[in-house]
């Protein structure tokens, strides 16, 4: 076969020799001729800490590369800290995988190992890969291991959530709050728990773009760097092969990686995630497809924040081949993985070795437990429900509204002595979509008022049209569409409202007649955003930005444009 990278190293040319000399720095011939040139697309940064450590892990990639026959080429990418990055790490994951794309297209390389970890990492390095479709394959950067506070187990972001609640409700003081924050991450790593850096680690691995095996490995284990290795080697044979995403990415994949998002209680910021990489592939996936194939799923992972243990336990106890193993019936056995193989004929050896924290299918945690979709005269475009996270009682429920135009607002009132709430309240936040905020920010699990925890209230129904971290919790909608930004009727929800919550009928209503629901308008301040962009990406961002059951990607990103670039340089 002819290499891609030969259009730019073959041939006795002034440009030719202009890309051979200027990559040659002791390199010898050979690294010119036959031998396959992959891109090791490294989001290491130590402003992304759940990422500092890939730099070691691409390393190892680089030995499997060179040992393999091709030429390893490190290529930093755009990195994304979700603890860090304002106003919202979302805001740049397309920005991130436009990047990606593009320089993966403008230079000389015929394949790529994706290097991810933290929540938008891997997203966006597999939005690239299926829009510039050369092959490639992704190496996680694995979870940290499981740090301890007063002799507990602590769970990054979930007990955050959990102790600053604690907090608020003075069952805690502030200085064993703060003396915790040392313990909480104990090694290199993204969180431990089952938020969305881990959940689109294993949904990748059912995704078939993570060699079967490796997703879950724990960032400092030495397995991580072996596999790391044969992942490097696996790059050249997949160029030979050309294995490219087009060529074996297809529903039965998504299928499969939505039986896994439901077993294991996956974050609902997959939802999302997934819906952009298909939209880049031409896949017709929609929000629907998530509560027909994964509403009836089994939770069978106990892992914080909808059960007990952490991600090395899960490694421990079996690691993610054996949950599948164990909803094998549900899986589409045609769905092929990097390797070539059906992803189903890796889980003949798979074994529970620890039934707490993988639960038997006989004995799940909880026996459907796939994200629902609601739909209703408040959603007419969807919104989600994690029913695994949230309290049974209030899955049926009806409550009087009470309204907030942005997070700004609500962090002014929700402790307000006065504010109007109680157990039975609906807590309504909008202006957090992806126009509104803009960039759609973890921010749906609104911290309850102080008022209701100090009553010993840890929960109440809650809606947004944002998102919420993985490692959160709680009876919380979310990704409402469309948004109150986009003219969506959260818009025109005002307190004292009835809502009508019933996640079994997926119904998610506004009890306003219609007539009056017309004669409102909505607040103009939650129309246009906390701000008016006037210049650069979030300009773009907010002219393009599709709504959240679109994946929340650009209009214009949507589909593939290939590898191949004609003109030259010089």
């Amino acid at each position: 076969m002819t290499l891609r990278s030969s259009h730019w190293y073959s041939g006795d040319d002034r440009n030719a020799y202009i890309h051979r000399a200027w990559m040659r720095r002791g390199v010898p011939d050979s690294a010119f001729t036959g031998r396959p040139q992959i891109a090791i697309a490294n989001t290491a940064s130590d402003l992304t800490p759940c990422n500092a450590h890939l730099n070691e892990v691409a390393q190892s990639v680089k030995n499997g590369i060179y040992e393999a026959g091709g030429i390893p080429l490190e290529l930093p990418v755009v990195s994304l800290g979700e603890t860090n990055v304002r106003p919202t790490a979302m805001l740049w994951r397309n920005m991130a995988a436009m990047a990606t794309e593009e320089m993966l297209r403008a230079n000389p390389i015929d394949g790529v190992v994706l290097l991810g970890g933290c929540d938008k990492t891997i997203p966006s390095l597999l939005m690239a890969a299926a829009s510039v479709d050369l092959p490639a394959v992704v190496v996680p950067g694995g979870p940290m291991l499981t740090g301890h506070f007063r002799g507990e187990a602590l769970g990054c972001g979930t007990d955050v959530w959990r102790l600053s609640e604690e907090v608020r409700a003075g069952t805690l003081s502030e200085e064993m709050f703060l003396k915790s924050e040392s313990s909480m991450i104990r090694s290199k790593g993204h969180c431990n728990t089952m938020g969305t850096a881990s959940t689109m680690a294993l949904v990748a691995e059912a995704l078939g773009v993570v060699v079967p095996g490796v997703g879950g490995t724990p960032a400092p284990d030495a397995r991580l760097l072996e596999a790391a290795h044969s992942t490097g080697a696996l790059a050249v044979a997949l160029v030979a092969e050309d294995r490219r995403p087009s060529t074996f990415l297809t529903k039965a994949n998504f299928h499969n990686a939505i039986v896994a998002l439901a077993a294991i209680g996956g974050s609902t910021n997959a939802v999302v995630h997934l819906l952009a990489i298909a939209g880049r592939l031409g896949i017709d996936l929609s929000i629907d497809d998530f509560d027909r194939i994964g509403a009836e799923v089994p939770l069978l992972v106990n892992l914080q924040p909808a059960g007990q243990y952490l991600m090395d336990d899960l490694f421990r106890a079996g690691g993610f081949l054996a949950v599948m193993r164990e909803v094998r019936d549900l899986l589409d056995p045609a769905a092929l993985t990097i390797t070539g193989r059906p992803f189903v004929e890796y889980l003949d050896d798979a074994r529970i070795w620890d039934a707490d924290v993988i639960t038997p299918r006989d004995t799940p945690l909880q026996p459907h437990a796939g994200i629902s979709v609601l739909r209703g005269s408040l959603a007419p475009g969807g919104a989600l429900i994690k029913p695994a996270a949230a309290s049974p009682h209030l899955l049926k429920h009806r409550g009087r509204a009470v309204v907030f135009d942005s997070i700004e607002d609500f962090q002014t009132r929700v402790d307000d002595p006065d504010l109007d709430i109680d157990e039975n309240s609906v807590m309504v936040l909008r202006g957090c979509g992806p126009k509104g905020y803009p960039g759609m920010p973890e921010v749906s699990n609104m911290p309850l008022p102080t008022k209701l925890l100090e009553r010993g209230i840890r929960d109440i129904v809650r809606i947004c049209d944002g998102r919420m971290s993985g490692t959160a919790y709680g009876t919380v909608v979310l990704h409402v569409t469309p948004e109150a930004a986009a003219g969506g009727p959260l818009a025109l929800v005002r307190t004292g409202d009835w809502i009508e919550l019933d996640v079994r009928d997926r119904r998610l209503d506004l009890d306003v007649p219609a007539d009056e629901l017309a004669s409102r308008m909505p607040n103009q301040a939650t129309v246009d955003g906390y701000a008016n962009p006037r210049r650069g990406w979030e300009r773009l961002y907010v002219d393009h930005v599709l709504q959240a059951d679109r994946g929340a990607d650009l209009d214009f990103l949507v589909g593939a444009s290939g590898s191949e670039v004609t003109r030259e340089s010089h």
